[in-house]
């Protein structure tokens, strides 16, 4: 598929390019991974025409089996300076809030992982945005902060999110003090997986991203499924959700059959992808 536009694909499997350009993110579709990027210049503030462009992108994945994960990256020195001073007004905020919380909800209910790239500041929306990745990865430039409370006003995401992922006193001093957590700090805390040199950054990511294309698309989808179902319920009921998926969805694709013949066959699974 070609850079700058949203394909969609009919139950044939035909690709019909749309008709309408990208304006503030590049996407494309390659050797299994769908990789949306974002370049609004210089910083990547988020405004609502952009938001739209990257929820249509992530939703328009949806029953795609070609596709086994998704990379989120920026093509500017930050990942996103977070919601524009314009959008933020209160006569605008309805619509900016809405926008954004359709590229959450999109990266949350796609079935496909989201792999998260930061070279560079996250601030504000911007750092809610690599919150709802899958799996981050970071360079030393990396930086993450909520300075919300400096304009007044609060990260309402961050504020229900962080405290599941970095814990509630660090999330009471980040948000309350609006200060910025280092790549190192993120790190430490559970935010991101792994910092790794810039120079390195290409090459691990390609090495990530092909070791998940290794794997059967519907296995990886029904996977995401259970970690995300699971999270915040009760240890009996998320067993109870992780047993129901194993059973009644895992257990009816063609290719858990193919990945026990090829242990007992000791050879390479050939996936057929459902």
């Amino acid at each position: 598929m070609a850079t700058g536009a949203i394909s969609e694909t009919d139950l044939t499997g035909d690709t019909r390019t749309a008709t309408k350009p990208l304006k503030y993110i590049q996407f494309e579709i390659a050797d299994c991974i769908a990789r949306l990027t974002m370049s609004h210049a210089p910083h990547n503030v988020l405004i609502v025409p952009m938001m739209k462009e990257m929820a249509e992108a992530i939703e328009s994945l949806n029953g795609r089996t070609d596709v086994k994960a998704i990379l989120l990256q920026s093509s500017q020195q930050a990942f996103s300076a977070g919601i524009s001073l314009e959008d933020s007004r209160p006569d605008r905020v309805f619509q900016t809030l809405d926008a954004f919380t359709r590229v959450f909800q999109a990266m949350v209910d796609i079935s496909k992982p989201v792999v998260v790239v930061v070279n560079g500041p996250a601030i504000g929306a911007g750092s809610e945005l690599v919150g709802f990745g899958d799996v981050v990865i970071a360079t030393p430039k990396a930086k993450f902060a909520q300075p919300e409370v400096k304009l007044g006003v609060f990260p309402p995401f961050a504020a229900v999110m962080l405290p599941q992922l970095i814990g509630q006193k660090k999330t009471y001093e980040l948000i309350l003090t609006g200060e910025a957590l280092s790549a190192e700090d993120a790190l430490h805390f559970g935010f991101v997986n792994k910092v790794v040199p810039e120079k390195e950054l290409a090459s691990h990511v390609d090495g990530l991203l092909a070791r998940i294309a290794e794997f059967s698309g519907p296995v990886l989808e029904v996977t995401k499924r259970v970690i995300g179902n699971s999270i915040g319920l009760p240890l009996k009921q998320a067993m109870k959700t992780s047993q129901d998926l194993y059973l009644n969805e895992l257990m009816n694709l063609e290719d858990v059959q193919e990945g026990l013949r090829a242990v007992i066959e000791k050879r390479k699974p050939v996936w057929k992808n459902k």
